[in-house]
């Protein structure tokens, strides 16, 4: 194939300038969105949960559209991926574990 006809057919893979103000509004609403939950009163009991949710989906975005793992190969994408899965398997557990010895020590106490 030849160098143009590989550059025209990269061009139809990636996204416009409009693709990339969607995705930027949408930053700006989950932003918004995180504030918002920081400062209802009545959120606190699921606000650490909700804010996760809210930043993985900010993250999600930004990875797929911004550093263009969506237009790449699965293997790039993968390596990518994987280590981000075992980290957050990692961090969930941690924060699992922290929050059950709290409560163990706290009713020994």
């Amino acid at each position: 194939m030849s160098d143009a006809a590989e550059a025209h057919i990269e061009q139809l893979h990636h996204p416009g300038a409009t693709t990339y103000l969607i995705v930027a509004a949408f930053l700006v609403i989950l932003t918004a969105m995180e504030v918002t939950v920081f400062y209802v009163h009545a959120l606190r009991p699921v606000l650490v949960p909700l804010l996760l949710i809210l930043s993985a989906a900010k993250f999600a975005l930004v990875a797929m559209f911004y550093m263009h793992l969506r237009y790449d190969g699965t293997l790039v994408s993968s390596i990518f991926i994987f280590p981000l899965a075992i980290a957050t398997f990692l961090l969930v557990s941690l924060v699992l574990l922290f929050g059950y010895l709290s409560r163990h020590l706290a009713a020994i106490s």
